[in-house]
């Protein structure tokens, strides 16, 4: 099947070896996202996309809602989408001017209309929700709009995935998912939880999803970075391991941070013990286990991630045995940051002291870095209240209902623009273009099935 993709070694190699960017300037990148997801909220025009047709609306009331659904959508595709493609590929040299630029002007938009009331006075429950929506959205657009880009000459390769050690932005793709995943859990909220069987069952589409990723990369002999997962290793198989044993061991979420750090402690101490070099060697015998020893071994790292994500989002929004937000906004958003503040020192302590992040063995720097990120980027996005009452754009809203279908999708298109096209001899002009068009279906198709009423959740 070489004919399907033959340059699979070439991009294997463009994506190998790399040793990532400073913390400060990944930093910057996702702050410039949360940013452009704020400036859309200050611009408004986001409330007309809240009613869908009903079921008694006539067919000219019905086009007429999609048109303005559309209308919207294109909105926040402009104001969101292009400009970050942009800060990910041609403006990389100007991150910090341009994060600079950013506050500024969303400072100014802030400021405009004084006549505005203070959304703190409202405290409302809607306000938080919205917040976590453009947190998570933010952390999915960024991970999505990369796995293509990075195939690219015009996306530095300081932002592709490390190798061993280090930080770079594609770096914070999985964790991130793992992490926005578990602060809305159904554990996170106080619902009880499912039985064993129903939960198995819920996560079986995992399981197949991995299968088929496996298969299909195969098949068409597609570039696959073997020091990431393993041999057979992939994403979708860790999301499910993680699931399955969250089943197995139930329990309440304010224990879930003790068996979280825990796990994590016992996992760097294996590490510390000659695991690291066994993971990062090259050697690897004929047995599944060998094969695929980055993505099994990992697990454990996901897992006290997951697991400590859950006791965040109990501890900052929701109360115990409850579903409702805290009543004010001013308490979720002190404890954000002080868990944010936290990670952050655990993080620089875990990296001087202990060993490096590495995403590729999930460790515990890596893990606490994730936590640090994720929750600076939450901690932005409830410093600013722009519009009160303003729901998020329709693009937010549509990503967050169906998190692991976009990223599903956007893989899906990743793959068909590898296999069509030669993306290493792309010129600068055709790959933004390329971009271009990948981030509008990507949107388009989301959020039109949002509009609809689609959903996919397996998590």
């Amino acid at each position: 099947m070489e004919s399907f993709n033959p340059n699979r070694l070439l991009k294997e190699q463009f994506v190998s070896n790399l040793t990532g960017s400073s913390k400060l300037e990944i930093f910057s990148l996702i702050t410039n996202l949360s940013i452009l997801i704020l400036i859309r909220r200050c611009i408004g025009f986001n409330r007309i996309h809240n009613g869908y047709p009903k079921k008694d609306d006539n067919v000219a009331g019905a086009v007429k809602s999609f048109r303005a659904y559309v209308a919207v959508l294109l909105i926040d595709y402009l104001c969101i989408a292009v400009p970050y493609i942009l800060y990910l590929t041609v403006l990389a040299e100007w991150t910090y001017w341009s994060t600079i630029l950013m506050l500024l002007l969303l400072f100014f938009l802030k400021t405009f209309d004084r006549n505005r009331p203070s959304l703190l006075q409202e405290g409302g429950v809607n306000s938080i929700r919205d917040d976590i929506t453009s947190y998570r959205v933010s952390m999915m657009l960024a991970t999505c709009f990369s796995i293509l880009a990075v195939d690219f000459k015009i996306f530095p390769r300081r932002y592709a995935k490390t190798e061993t050690y280090g930080t770079s932005l594609m770096d914070l793709g999985v964790g991130s998912f793992v992490v926005s995943n578990a602060l809305v859990s159904r554990q996170a909220r106080g619902i009880a939880n499912m039985t064993l069987s129903r939960g198995l069952r819920s996560t079986s589409p995992l399981i197949i999803l991995g299968f088929a990723r496996l298969v299909s990369t195969s098949s068409v002999n597609y570039q696959v970075h073997v020091g990431e997962y393993g041999v057979h290793w992939n994403f979708f198989f860790t999301l499910a391991a993680v699931a399955i044993l969250t089943l197995i061991v139930n329990i309440r979420p304010k224990y879930c941070g003790i068996l979280g750090s825990s796990i994590l402690i016992a996992y760097q101490a294996l590490l510390l013990c000659g695991l690291n070099k066994y993971l990062l060697s090259d050697e690897r015998k004929s047995d599944i286990f060998s094969q695929n020893k980055e993505g099994i071994f990992s697990i454990f790292g996901y897992w006290g991630m997951y697991l400590l994500g859950v006791r965040m989002g109990s501890y900052a929004f929701f109360g115990d045995n409850t579903d409702t937000m805290l009543k004010t906004k001013k308490s979720a958003r002190t404890r954000v940051w002080s868990l944010c503040i936290f990670f952050w020192l655990l993080t620089l302590l875990l990296d001087w002291y202990v060993e490096a992040a590495s995403r590729r063995m999930c460790n515990m720097a890596y893990v606490s870095l994730i936590l640090a990120f994720n929750l600076q980027v939450l901690a932005i996005v409830m410093m600013f209240d722009c519009v009160p009452g303003c729901k998020s754009s329709a693009m937010e809203q549509a990503f967050s209902r169906n998190m692991l279908a976009s990223f599903l999708l956007a893989n899906v298109l990743t793959g068909l623009v590898n296999l069509s096209i030669d993306t290493l001899s792309a010129s600068s002009i055709s790959a933004l273009a390329i971009l271009f068009v990948y981030a509008f279906v990507l949107c388009f198709v989301v959020g039109i099935a949002d509009f609809l009423g689609m959903k996919l959740k397996f998590w």
